[in-house]
């Protein structure tokens, strides 16, 4: 099969002070003005949380136009709406025609988070909001020697996901001891990324070295008339802890102005004149209709047909 290594490198810079205030540091993997090129994938944030007992992570804040996936690399927090948040879990969160989140979410010691912000497709930009929580043991596991890999959306070799995706993604947390590889096919219509949490590895056969702190982007596959590449990932020294993110291309510009995301300019008016009249709904009402077997249970079943 064709080998899909790296083309480019970005080293982040060292966590600066977050929006929450003392006790919080956060690092842009991506950023939203690079979407051209990092296309389904909006933004990243890793943010690191440490706060004294008691107080709340932000307050609640709107979002519109897109999906949030955020993945708790390490901690808890509670939330009130969503549950407990443990090491491993993962949240995804359709924002769709516009949603108030964030409620109220409480730290439980030192966390670490993940936030992906993802595009939707055309067809789905206004989907009527939604979460998914994905618990880490619910997460099927791909294991082989010196190799694990859980697998939160998509599929890596025989696990696969059941994840609801409006575009294809394939999310991936995988652990490599030193020597060991790991071996991830990909359709070629996918653009994607590593992100290194752990250590060190080399990909390709060019032998592409990414250390802790730094983001590989996968380079565009060669003709293949099988239209799916794979990528070769070797964990090197200590061996390694990264996060894989990829997915299908969408082509389709977007504007983004703060929580919100569209494809015109106004787009971003109607959505923040939502939240500004009271209009938009909140993710506390989601919970209760789902815990109600209500409107978020009903739209994943009506949604089956495209689960990824």
């Amino acid at each position: 099969m064709i080998d899909r290594g790296i083309d480019r490198v970005v080293t982040t810079a060292p966590p600066s002070p977050g929006f929450i205030g003392n006790g919080h540091t956060a690092v842009a993997v991506l950023d939203a003005r690079d979407f051209a090129r990092n296309d389904p994938f909006i933004l990243l944030m890793d943010d690191r949380i440490d706060l004294e007992p008691g107080r709340q992570a932000g307050a609640a804040h709107p979002h519109g136009g897109f999906e949030t996936v955020t993945f708790v690399v390490e901690g808890e927090l509670r939330d009130r709406d969503e549950g407990t948040l443990r090491t491993g879990d993962v949240v995804w969160m359709t924002a769709g025609s516009g949603v108030i989140h964030n409620e109220n979410v409480v730290p439980l010691g030192r966390s670490r988070i993940l936030q992906l912000w993802l595009t939707l497709t055309r067809s789905a930009r206004w989907s009527v909001p939604r979460f998914e929580h994905i618990a880490r043991e619910s997460a099927p596991v791909r294991q082989e020697p010196g190799v694990e890999a859980r697998v939160y959306s998509g599929t890596s070799g025989s696990a696969r996901a059941t994840t609801h995706n409006y575009v294809p993604v394939t999310l991936v947390d995988v652990r490599l001891q030193p020597g060991a590889q790991f071996d991830q096919e990909l359709p070629d219509s996918y653009n994607g990324f590593l992100y290194v949490l752990e250590g060190a590895v080399s990909v390709g056969e060019d032998r592409t070295r990414l250390t802790a702190g730094q983001v590989g982007w996968l380079a565009e596959p060669a003709a293949n008339t099988a239209s799916v590449s794979n990528v070769r990932i070797i964990g090197v020294e200590d061996g390694a802890r990264f996060v894989l993110y990829a997915g299908e291309l969408q082509h389709v510009p977007i504007v983004q102005h703060g929580p919100f995301v569209g494809e015109s300019r106004a787009d971003i008016v109607r959505l923040s004149e939502l939240y500004t009249t009271g209009k938009m709904p909140r993710i506390s009402q989601l919970a209760r209709d789902a815990g109600k077997g209500g409107a978020p249970n009903e739209m994943a079943e009506a949604a089956s047909a495209d689960r990824n």
